[in-house]
């Protein structure tokens, strides 16, 4: 009898154990949650509709989602576990909370409102002020600001487009800035004190990628040239090579999340396939505004001077003629010259600052509407032969061209035997004048068009003239 209590109980506990496990863990599965996106100290684009998503346990739940600056609630029913709403978001300011109720609840602490900005590319955009830039550890020091924030997207791939990817929201300060993209921290803030508003900036980027793994795997496919092209581009197992890969993990799970635009630093890896890197280039921007529904602003770095003892001497400068082309071709760009600030011995260049100033200055002048200031580089207009002269235009000079030294660098002009000779110039307003006692008659131009050029030529705003050729010829 005794030992039958004794198994009746033992019985009964069991049981018991047994319903609480499954109780415990019904409860645990019943649950909201949301992307990493969306998290405290985030920032969401102002006068906008901010996409608020995520998913529950419960598959026809009805989610509220409340924003404390208004405290108007918004409702929909999720749809077999997914949910996704719009919350209208006022003019900048904050902080605020925003709530997500249904069968639990969550709050969302510390939410700004302002200015959201993309920053990506490959490594001069994933390098960090602990890597090494000018003044460092004055700039770490003085980088508390509790009104810009950071969101980095770790580096990983995935062969498929993924709906979240980790990360979480950070303000500036000194412990986060000196790990976060130098690029973007300077973009960010000299915005931040021009606008006088919230900056929130979004870091996905990998050093040495090609641009091919930026792009939809499926839109590549319609080109059939790129993937033939990146056989050409060598392949490494520090990062990854296959197309689509850092998109889908990387910049896919971003697509819900307003963003007022983009800006990119890339191309030194796809020097080896130059020739098809405007195509890339023009089809990744546009592929990724399909995916936010928006034609935002997208600026970009040109690659700057670098000794990479190419056989040609041309890859990298086939790049830069790419990306111009690229800015005059793809509307709602910018390009950002970097020749004047470049290290012929280090391809990670430590003058952020200047970068990611004159990145701000295309936004501030094209996206915020601020008046008088300049923001182009110089860029080639017109070539015109005159007996022996070539006369070159430029776009974008301001009050006039200007030299930092006594005579212009980088300009060289060629005859019909295509043989490039350098030419003495004299600057006159928009117009440089072009000579050589060994080109009796020019027919071409170029200005700057090899991998290491540091020219010297300027426009009255300070800002470099872009490189440029008047010929289409192979070397």
């Amino acid at each position: 009898m005794k030992n039958l209590i004794n198994f009746n109980m033992k019985s009964i506990v069991r049981k018991s154990l047994n319903f609480l496990f499954v109780f415990f863990c019904l409860n645990a599965q019943a649950e909201i949650w949301l992307p990493s996106i969306l998290s405290d100290n985030m920032v969401l684009q102002q006068k906008s509709e901010a996409t608020i998503w995520g998913w529950t346990t419960v598959p026809n739940e009805e989610i509220v989602v409340t924003g404390s600056w208004n405290n108007k609630s918004i409702a929909v029913k999720a749809y077999q576990g997914i949910w996704s709403l719009k919350l209208p978001t006022p003019i900048a300011g904050g902080p605020y909370k925003i709530t997500i109720k249904g069968h639990e609840k969550h709050v969302l602490k510390n939410v700004l409102i302002g200015e959201v900005w993309l920053c990506s590319g490959q490594s001069n955009m994933e390098w960090t002020p602990s890597n090494g830039i000018d003044n460092a550890a004055e700039e770490i020091k003085n980088s508390t600001y509790s009104n810009i924030r950071f969101f980095t997207v770790p580096k990983h791939t995935s062969n498929y487009p993924q709906d979240n990817s980790y990360g979480e929201w950070k303000e500036s300060s000194p412990e986060t800035m000196k790990n976060f993209s130098a690029i973007g921290y300077f973009f960010g803030r000299k915005l931040h004190k021009k606008l006088g508003i919230p900056i929130g900036l979004i870091n996905s980027s990998w050093g040495g990628t090609n641009i091919e793994v930026w792009i939809p795997k499926d839109v590549i496919k319609q080109a059939p040239a790129l993937i033939k092209s990146m056989e050409k581009v060598s392949e490494q197992s520090w990062w990854p090579h296959y197309e689509g890969v850092a998109y889908n993990a990387m910049i896919y799970p971003l697509k819900n999340f307003n963003i007022a635009g983009t800006i990119w630093y890339q191309g030194e890896s796809n020097r080896t396939n130059a020739a098809y890197y405007h195509q890339a280039f023009s089809m990744m921007i546009n592929s990724w505004r399909d995916d936010w529904k928006k034609d935002f602003p997208f600026y970009f770095a040109e690659i700057a001077p670098f000794n990479y003892n190419s056989k040609t001497n041309i890859e990298a400068a086939l790049i830069r003629e790419a990306q111009l082309k690229t800015m005059q071709t793809v509307k709602n760009t910018g390009m950002v010259v970097t020749n004047d600030i470049g290290n012929l011995k280090n391809i990670h260049p430590s003058n952020k600052q200047e970068v990611g100033r004159r990145l701000a200055l295309w936004a501030m002048a094209k996206t915020y509407g601020v008046k008088n200031i300049g923001f182009s580089s110089p860029i080639f207009k017109s070539l015109k032969i005159e007996n022996k002269k070539a006369i070159i235009t430029f776009d974008f000079v301001g009050e006039g061209l200007k030299l930092k030294g006594k005579e212009a660098k980088e300009f060289f002009i060629a005859g019909e035997d295509r043989k490039f000779y350098p030419a003495k110039a004299k600057i006159k307003g928009d117009k440089v004048e072009l000579r050589s006692n060994k080109v009796k008659k020019p027919v071409a131009v170029r200005f700057a068009f090899t991998e290491t050029a540091q020219p010297n030529l300027y426009n009255s705003y300070g800002l470099p003239a872009a490189a440029f050729r008047t010929d289409n010829w192979k070397e």
